[in-house]
């Protein structure tokens, strides 16, 4: 055994200066490209002062701070079948790393075999052979740095798919916040048909006695019973939206909830939502996790070139094998039974009609189609938060006018009702005044909810919860 013990160090001794030839990379050194778009966001009428103000890093909690929705926030964060596909793809990332980085290592194998051999049909010599063989096979060494360029092209992968998944939790977290919000405006607005539609029976039934006594025309009549058909549609469409929202928050979180969680209207979300103002610098965007992403496709593609490259030389591989074989078990570890084989392979194309170099050519092109993809990336994402931006600036005044405005026919169809009921007005005003403030009502709700829309969109686009900030390689 001291023996095997010498010899295997020996062949150790040997491989470990080889080993340590892999420094070489022939990958370019990456360089981060300067974002392509301004230094800070638009500033102008539609642009708020406040969102000038530093962006914190947050989490999910500080912006919808409502415990209903946190509370189906994490049901969505444990059971979402999207999530979970993510995790099962970062897993498989992860593992590829490690199947990739093995190749970097030579792999030791051992065999043993016990044989009963008889020559001359049984009447010859017979006898036991027994071998032990153990070694190192075909190890190539990583001279030019392919094994290591292509290990740290999957680790970038790796990291660009734990990125993707980070955009699927920010998704899922902002899809489940919207939905919040749209079923609570459906609310407000399943509230206005009905309150419109009982309206509209009051005046359906003024109409019928008044056709009755004499003193209206038909006309009146059908014409109170067209607001009332249109609210009670609208009722029935409310309630199936309603249904629908439902299903939707359902599908988000991956099983069933408490209903009682949902909110019971439009201001009661606003009012738990707080505003997520964006950064003074649009290096704020470079954390968003599709840039993250796009980044690390980047340096992946850059790995590839230094492995493109490095199939233009030589490539050589080593083999040792250590082995005893004896025809007695008590002497197999025997100077005499000790057998020892080293090796070495050396390759190198020396014609293929170009396809090597068409290769570096390939991984170049892909590195920039990758490059423009990152550029892009961050294009849309200021794109999308100077969008919200310019919401969020006059979102304010817009609830302003279309509150006034609903005040305003209010009032005047609560005036035209009465004089109605006097005599002096005729009921197409009174009909006319009812449709009017029908519709104020519900636009004020739509605008109240591209309010709550608008802090969740920004939530989105700046990409600024905890559980999303970028990974480092």
């Amino acid at each position: 055994m001291k023996r095997l013990t010498a010899v295997t160090t020996r062949l150790i001794a040997g491989v470990l200066p080889a080993l340590a030839l892999g420094a070489c990379s022939l990958a370019p050194k990456y360089v981060a490209p300067a974002p392509p778009v301004p230094a800070s966001w638009p500033v102008g009428d539609a642009y708020l002062a406040q969102s000038e103000a530093s962006l914190p890093l947050v989490s999910y909690k500080e912006v919808f701070r409502d415990p209903r929705l946190q509370s189906l926030v994490e049901q969505a964060l444990t059971n979402n079948r999207d999530l979970r596909v993510a995790a099962a793809n970062i897993a498989a990332a992860r593992a590829q790393v490690r199947v990739t980085r093995a190749n970097q290592f030579p792999a030791v194998t051992a065999t043993t075999s016990a044989t009963d051999s008889e020559t001359g049909g049984g009447f010859g010599q017979n006898g036991m052979n027994y071998t032990l063989r153990g070694g190192i096979s075909s190890f190539e060494l990583d001279l030019f740095g392919k094994l290591a360029n292509a290990t740290q092209s999957q680790r970038d992968t790796a990291l660009a798919t734990e990125a993707s998944a980070r955009t699927v939790r920010l998704g899922l977290v902002a899809d489940l916040a919207l939905g919040w919000a749209t079923y609570a405006a459906d609310r407000d607005l399943l509230n206005i048909a009905q309150a419109t539609a009982a309206n509209a029976a009051g005046s359906v039934r003024l109409s019928s006695a008044r056709l009755k006594g004499g003193v209206a025309a038909r006309t009146e009549l059908r014409q109170a019973e067209q607001v009332l058909e249109t609210a009670n549609g609208d009722v029935a469409s409310q309630k199936a939206q309603l249904a629908q929202d439902i299903n939707a928050i359902r599908l988000l979180i991956g099983a069933d909830f408490d209903q009682t969680l949902l909110p019971a209207g439009i201001d009661e979300v606003n009012a738990s939502l707080s505003e997520l103002p964006a950064g003074t610098s649009t290096q704020v965007l470079l954390r968003r996790p599709d840039v993250v992403q796009a980044e690390y496709q980047l340096r992946a593609a850059n790995a590839d070139i230094g492995v493109a490259r490095a199939q233009l030389f030589p490539s050589i591989s080593l083999s040792a094998l250590i082995g005893f074989a004896s025809t007695s078990l008590s002497a197999l570890f025997d100077g005499a039974s000790r057998t020892t084989t080293l090796g070495g392979d050396g390759s190198w194309s020396i014609f293929n009609a170009g396809g090597l170099s068409a290769n570096v050519a390939v991984t170049k092109a892909q590195r920039d189609a990758a490059l423009a993809t990152y550029e892009k990336a961050i294009q849309n994402a200021f794109s999308e938060t100077a969008d919200a931006l310019a919401d969020q600036g006059t979102l304010a005044e817009r609830l302003r006018a279309a509150s006034a405005f609903t005040a305003a026919t209010q009032d005047a169809a609560q005036l035209t009702e009465a004089t109605y009921r006097r005599g002096i007005a005729s009921s197409l005003d009174n009909l006319d005044a009812q449709r009017t403030l029908y519709s104020a009502r519900r636009t004020e709700i739509a605008v109240r909810l591209q309010q709550a829309t608008n802090r969740v969109t920004l939530y989105r686009v700046l990409g600024g919860d905890q559980s999303t900030a970028p990974a480092q390689p």
